[in-house]
């Protein structure tokens, strides 16, 4: 087995995939259902037009998201997970739990 082989962590694969910073949260968001891109942009504060459509595409890309436009005026685009995209259900899910729980855990916390 090569060097680069027995270094290999899935968890950047994973993470080349659909990490970052807007990624899961576009994830999220079509967790519960399919969503349009002005829907998207709202729905995600911050993310900028130029993002939100590079990650779309890279998640296109990658068989996570599914494009499906509608041929009418003015045009119709909606977002969705793929099959292949719906594995990601139980990992989303897992980081919001975490998240949840490092969120209670913060706030008994004292700050100095």
């Amino acid at each position: 087995m090569a060097e680069r082989d027995q270094n290999h962590c899935p968890v950047e694969t994973a993470l080349s995939i659909f990490g970052g910073k807007w990624k899961p949260l576009i994830l999220w968001h079509l967790l519960h259902g399919v969503r349009r891109f002005g829907e998207l942009q709202r729905l995600i504060p911050g993310i900028t037009r130029k993002v939100l459509t590079e990650d779309l595409r890279a998640l296109e890309r990658d068989g996570i998201v599914a494009r499906r436009v509608y041929e009418q005026i003015p045009p119709k685009v909606e977002y969705s997970l793929t099959k292949y995209g719906s594995t990601l259900r139980p990992v989303l899910a897992a980081l919001c739990d975490w998240g949840s729980k490092h969120e209670r855990r913060s706030a008994k916390v004292p700050k100095n």
